[in-house]
């Protein structure tokens, strides 16, 4: 498979994944946080509250809510049927601060106009939005936080493909 038919697919399949939930992530209502980027990171915590590592791994796991192994392979050897079109995210937390996981997360395209990954915290500039996510995040707030510490907590590199 050539590199833009995978960049096709991996893009069709988050967003069809992200429009089929049954009700987005977001369905408080929760607004996407003001953000300050600094270089290739965002330096602050977008909640008070720390992130839980344990809700991050269950968030990054779940086919309903974060979507993260469509696309990413890692340290879930429950998981069958990860993805392989992104970077594994074993060694994550050593590959990059909290403060650039962050900003990864709320909007890799800040990194790389050409990514396949969502913006998973921007409401702004997105085109083709279903009319139920139209201004709502993928992922709250609180929950962007949890991913972070969870992927902080990914020091070991996986294994080589």
């Amino acid at each position: 498979m050539r590199r833009a038919e995978a960049w096709a697919l991996g893009a069709a399949l988050a967003a069809a994944a992200v429009a089929a939930s049954a009700e987005p992530a977001s369905a408080v209502g929760a607004r996407a946080a003001p953000a300050v980027v600094v270089g290739d990171a965002m330096p602050e915590p977008l909640t008070a509250t720390p992130g839980d590592a344990a809700r991050g791994r269950a968030i990054v796991a779940s086919r309903q809510v974060g979507l993260c192994l469509l696309c990413h392979t890692g340290p879930f050897p429950e998981e069958h049927f990860q993805g392989n079109l992104a970077p594994d995210l074993a060694g994550a937390g050593a590959r990059w601060s909290a403060a650039q996981l962050r900003l990864r997360i709320v909007d890799s395209r800040r990194m790389n106009p050409e990514t396949i990954m969502p913006a998973y915290h921007r409401v702004d500039g997105l085109v083709r939005v279903g009319r139920a996510w139209a201004g709502k995040p993928v992922l709250d707030a609180q929950q962007v936080e949890d991913v972070v510490a969870f992927l902080a907590t990914l020091r070991e590199p996986g294994p080589s493909r």
